[in-house]
């Protein structure tokens, strides 16, 4: 077992590098996506989009569950890793062949012909992840996150740069296919060089088996997720139009940029942290509750203030053919900024073994979720994104009442370190609208708000004496 100031360096370090590599990889995000979006149009993004949940739900069965598995079994050996890559490896190959011939099902499904050579090349992008599977769990499941981070960010450029560059020659939406299957394919190569895990040909189904209980709950309920992420695309592609969806997937990205760059420095060092620490009730707690304080202090005004700034935001990096995924960003962002919180609770109840509670609660919800949109969806997509914001919110509680299993926690704490946060950060923005409403240069309204907005939240926090704020400057301080 280690330490209080190992793990506490571990962990630092961890938060540290998944939030450079998540800040860097949306910066780098933001940068490819302003490129491509005033290249290409909603119809191109589209494309691309209908074919997401497929590519996704393929990707989540050749995965199998086994990176998670993997994390939590207890010295895992050379063995061990060597049975999970040929077994993944063998799965996605099958899986390829089968969706290569369903590819001309897909294109009449969504009555567009050219989606058949389109998801034919796409689909390569999960055949090639799977080969990576074995070293991504070595890197994941020793906490190095600093290597993890170096292998992103230079496959997101990469690929970036491929795409902007098939984009500005006129391919269209296979400047977005090829951004996909490279960066799957550069992740791949540069894993096995940082990770150094060697390849051999070692096979047995034994710990594929004593691993199959928990890890086929998670493939259930990864797919689940999928569904329930995808859904919109789906629903717009068969009744409404690509455009649509290349709106939606537009405003979506964006907020998967914004709340993936806190869920992802949490995810980073959350499982791997509570398996560590898991016979000590009392520390683990502690431990939680630091890290949902830093979740939420991070998390809302990032995200509200996204929604706040959104349309301002779209018009000036996209232009204003995007304007209405703005409307739809401004909606998504609220939802966005609970997601990193339930992401740490899942974590939590994933460290315990605790798969099929997870695998149960996702269904739910994925079912939940599911039903709602298909209900609501004749009566637009406004009111189809307001159901799907409000039950992913509430949602936080029953996950909440699910990880109270694995570590009791009150609820009166749980929100003791919240819903500060959450009060602030809407007392810092509200009277900044006020004061914006009637400056109508967009670049001084934006730069007024986002000045305004944090400078009133920093006051607000270093005012109240807030033991988080005084950490992370602190942290920051020492690593200058």
């Amino acid at each position: 077992m280690q330490n209080d100031a190992q793990l506490k360096s571990k962990v630092t370090k961890g938060l540290f590098w998944g939030g450079l590599n998540n800040g860097t990889q949306q910066l780098l995000n933001l940068v490819i996506g302003i490129f491509l979006a005033r290249l290409l149009t909603p119809f191109d993004y589209g494309m691309v989009g209908l074919l997401a949940i497929f590519s996704a739900i393929a990707s989540a069965l050749q995965e199998g569950g086994f990176i998670s598995a993997l994390t939590n079994r207890k010295n895992a050996n050379q063995l061990d890793f060597s049975s999970v890559f040929w077994f993944s490896t063998t799965l996605s190959i099958c899986f390829y062949i089968i969706l290569f011939f369903c590819a001309p099902l897909i294109a009449e499904f969504y009555d567009e012909p050219k989606l058949v050579p389109l998801s034919r090349f796409i689909f390569l992008s999960f055949v090639i992840s799977s080969i990576n599977i074995a070293p991504r769990t070595f890197l994941f499941k020793n906490l190095r996150v600093r290597d993890t981070a170096l292998i992103t960010i230079i496959s997101l450029a990469i690929s970036g740069v491929i795409a902007i560059t098939l984009s500005f020659l006129g391919f269209a939406y296979w400047g977005l296919a090829c951004q996909t299957v490279t960066y799957t394919l550069c992740i791949t190569i540069f894993s096995f060089i940082f990770s150094r895990w060697k390849l051999s040909f070692q096979f047995s189904l034994q710990p594929i088996k004593e691993m199959f209980g928990y890890s086929s709950k998670i493939v259930i309920t990864n797919i689940f997720n999928i569904l329930n992420n995808n859904i919109f695309a789906v629903l717009l592609g068969k009744f409404y139009s690509a455009s649509d969806v290349g709106d939606f997937n537009q405003a979506n990205k964006w907020n998967y940029m914004g709340y993936s760059l806190i869920s992802g420095m949490i995810h980073g060092v959350a499982q791997p942290t509570f398996a560590l620490t898991d016979e000590e009730k009392e520390r683990q707690i502690n431990i939680f509750r630091k890290l949902l304080r830093f979740t939420a202090f991070i998390s809302f005004p990032a995200m509200f203030g996204l929604s706040f700034i959104a349309k301002d935001f779209i018009v000036i990096t996209i232009t204003d053919k995007w304007l209405f995924s703005a409307s739809i960003l401004q909606i998504l962002c609220i939802s966005g900024a609970f997601y990193p919180i339930s992401i740490l609770l899942s974590n939590l109840v994933l460290s315990k073994g605790r798969s099929t509670s997870y695998m149960w609660t996702t269904i739910a919800l994925s079912l939940l979720q599911i039903a709602a949109v298909f209900f609501s969806y004749p009566y637009g997509l406004f009111t189809m994104l307001w159901v799907y914001v409000s039950i992913n919110i509430l949602w936080i509680f029953v996950w909440f009442f699910v990880s109270r299993k694995s570590l009791p926690i009150r609820l009166f704490s749980f929100l003791k370190d919240i819903l500060p946060f959450l009060i602030i950060t809407l007392i810092s923005i509200i009277p900044v609208y006020f004061i914006t409403i009637l400056i109508s240069n967009i670049y001084l309204n934006i730069l007024i708000k986002v000045f305004l907005v944090a400078g009133f939240y920093f006051i607000i926090l270093r005012l109240l004496g807030t033991q988080i704020l005084k950490e992370s400057m602190q942290f920051l301080s020492h690593k200058k």
